[in-house]
């Protein structure tokens, strides 16, 4: 499937490079870093464990990070960077699923992430591991309901009981916006599979 789904995403217009493992993926990331640039993020966990999330937060290269999970912004800030961040230079993020036909199909709450994926920053870069391949489109779907959502959804629920809060996320406002993208302008979107099970 994997040899496959490459040939079908690069016939769709996106480039594609496949790694083994997550250290591998965080290094080929930190070549597209380019001295002075801004840099969006979506949510993912993957740029997280490969531990790319926390590389960018030192703001090498002089870059302009547009980190909406910094601890202790006011949630006006954190939309502003949001904003920002769609406009960015460089957005990183990664995808709930990719389909053997080359799709990519996305689920988001506040819709930032699935946005900049379709129109927006000059470059994408998209990290996933192969545990996101699936066959069909109804696969992608069915995968974001019964994997990628709920643990989402137990995720944040958990971290809102660590910080004494009321847990409030389900599927009307973890996974209320979806995305399909079947092409891309070529040149746009990179996108860096990895040979690993990566986040959800």
């Amino acid at each position: 499937m994997l040899e496959t789904t490459k040939a079908n995403l690069e016939k769709n217009g996106f480039e594609v490079l496949v790694v083994e493992n997550g250290w591998q993926a965080f290094d080929l990331a930190k070549a597209y870093l380019k001295e002075g640039m801004s840099v969006g993020l979506g949510g993912s966990t993957t740029v997280a464990e490969i531990g790319l999330l926390n590389y960018l937060e030192t703001k090498p290269l002089g870059i302009t990070l547009f980190n909406q999970y910094e601890k202790g912004i006011s949630m006006e800030e954190n939309t502003r960077r949001r904003r920002e961040g769609m406009l960015a230079d460089l957005y990183i993020t990664g995808c709930n699923a990719i389909t053997e036909a080359g799709e990519l199909v996305n689920a988001d709450g506040s819709g930032n992430r699935v946005a900049a994926q379709i129109f927006g920053p000059k470059k994408l870069l998209l990290i996933a591991g192969t545990n996101k391949l699936v066959p069909t489109l109804e696969a992608g779907f069915e995968r974001i309901k019964n994997v990628a959502g709920q643990k989402n959804i137990d995720r944040m629920n958990a971290k809102a009981i660590e910080m004494g809060k009321e847990p409030r996320y389900n599927w009307d406002n973890i996974a209320n916006k979806f995305a399909y993208i079947n092409s891309d302008e070529p040149g746009r979107t990179t996108i860096i599979l990895v040979k690993e099970s990566l986040g959800y």
